[in-house]
């Protein structure tokens, strides 16, 4: 089991992912709905994976990825982008994200991911 943090700006995907997660017997510790928000709640929860959207208000998820990999350097990070986003997601790698799921969701591929990158 582990702690994760789920930032998306949609309510509707964070419940998504949460439900996914849960039945994998996963614990969100948290959630965010920014960059800046996904920031301080990684400082104050410190959790094992995160779950980031791309596309975001006041931050977006590629700077919220490189701000906290250079703050915890082994922080595992999941980018989440929706179809036709390669270019964002080949960025996300390079700005440190372990691994990326790509909306909608499908389950098996999200708990694909999880297990992969915690391994």
């Amino acid at each position: 089991m582990a702690r994760i943090l789920i930032v998306d700006d949609a309510r509707f995907m964070r419940i998504t992912l949460t439900n996914i997660l849960r039945k994998a017997d996963h614990e969100i510790v948290g959630e965010a709905e920014n960059g800046l928000e996904a920031i301080q709640l990684f400082r104050e929860l410190n959790p094992d994976l995160v779950t980031m959207d791309i596309t975001m208000p006041e931050m977006n998820g590629l700077d919220a990825v490189k701000e906290i990999r250079r703050e915890f350097n082994d922080a595992k990070i999941i980018m989440c982008s929706a179809m036709g986003q390669q270019k964002m997601v080949v960025d996300a790698i390079e700005a440190g994200a372990k691994d990326f799921i790509v909306k909608p969701f499908d389950e098996s591929q999200v708990i694909d991911s999880v297990s992969r990158v915690l391994r």
